[in-house]
């Protein structure tokens, strides 16, 4: 690891999370709890990857910042529905406690504040730690367990406050993002380019539903060959059409072999290898500037380690 030529000679990375993420949790065996961001972290601590990176606490977003992204219905609706105490379900898979609506707004702050630095130059890129997941919160319907877009409220902050003109964004995780596709279909300053397993929640994805979307659903059990095979003959052909001036990433982990969510078949090697690519093409158009959100992934010993991959490249750690 460069560890000495990173920190005299580079810009580092910014690391974005909040405890209050930690204090959100959907009952007893939920697979998207907790001990997600322990695990991270922890894995991070000890590979020193942190001590090459910033660390930021991830403020709130604003009313404001959320309703870019979202109806303002549906914010007065989720605000509405925290509860006191106990729980509040917005669907079978998806519950609030009373912690869930900050750390909900910490989450999407978190993408705010990633955007900020990374335009500002004070990072070189950021990672940002965060739940409750947001790639499936449609404009007006939180599902998939999300309540706010976190990815998407990064890039319309990007859009409407920094006003670049071009974004992409790339999504990895083993579901389709049908909320970040609901949000910027048709949107021509966002190309969304995503890979999925084909035929499991949340059942989308398979036809685009805009010419800024380049869907790519994958079979089960096809392994990281195909996922390369798609980068290479889709993904990359369009960004270089597109030229984004930032890179926004909804980084899933659940692709796993380790992870029982669905049954894809990636390695550690193959979210380095995707994450070289995103790095170059940063750095090809967009000045290296890449906002990373934290999705799926629940199987904690390979998520910390594909995180880990994942970080490593980001911030010139791994080759």
């Amino acid at each position: 690891m460069k560890r000495q030529t990173l920190l005299e000679n580079r810009l580092l990375s910014a690391y974005i999370t909040h405890r209050d993420c930690l204090l959100h949790e959907m009952g007893p065996g939920h697979p998207e709890c907790p001990q997600r961001i322990d695990s991270i972290s922890d894995f991070l601590l000890a590979k020193g990857l942190l001590d090459l990176m910033l660390p930021y606490d991830a403020p709130e977003a604003t009313r404001e910042q959320l309703q870019r992204v979202h109806a303002a219905e549906y914010v007065a609706q989720i605000e509405a529905a925290s509860p006191a105490s106990g729980y509040f379900h917005l669907d079978p898979d998806t519950t609030m406690n009373p912690h869930t609506l900050t750390a909900a707004k910490r989450a999407a702050g978190a993408a705010i504040l990633a955007t900020d630095l990374v335009i500002a130059g004070a990072a070189k890129n950021a990672f940002c730690c965060v739940r409750p997941p947001g790639h499936h919160a449609e404009r007006a319907r939180g599902m998939g367990f999300c309540f706010f877009n976190n990815v998407a409220v990064g890039i319309a902050h990007a859009l409407e406050h920094h006003k670049l003109k071009r974004v992409a964004l790339v999504d990895f995780d083993v579901h389709h993002g049908n909320g970040s596709e609901d949000i910027f279909k048709n949107d021509p300053r966002v190309l969304m380019v995503s890979t999925f397993e084909q035929d499991i929640f949340p059942y989308t994805g398979d036809t685009p539903h805009g010419p800024n979307m380049v869907n790519l659903p994958l079979a089960a059990r096809s392994r990281g060959d195909a996922m390369r095979e798609a980068v290479v003959h889709a993904w990359l052909p369009a960004i270089e059409r597109h030229q984004p001036e930032m890179i926004f990433v909804s980084a899933g982990f659940d692709a796993h072999r380790e992870d029982d969510m669905a049954n894809l078949g990636w390695i550690d090697a193959d979210y380095a290898w995707i994450t070289r690519h995103i790095v170059h093409m940063a750095e090809r158009y967009g000045h290296g500037r890449i906002v990373s959100v934290l999705e799926g992934g629940y199987a904690l010993d390979a998520l910390a380690r594909s995180v880990a991959a994942h970080v490593g490249v980001l911030i010139g750690a791994y080759e």
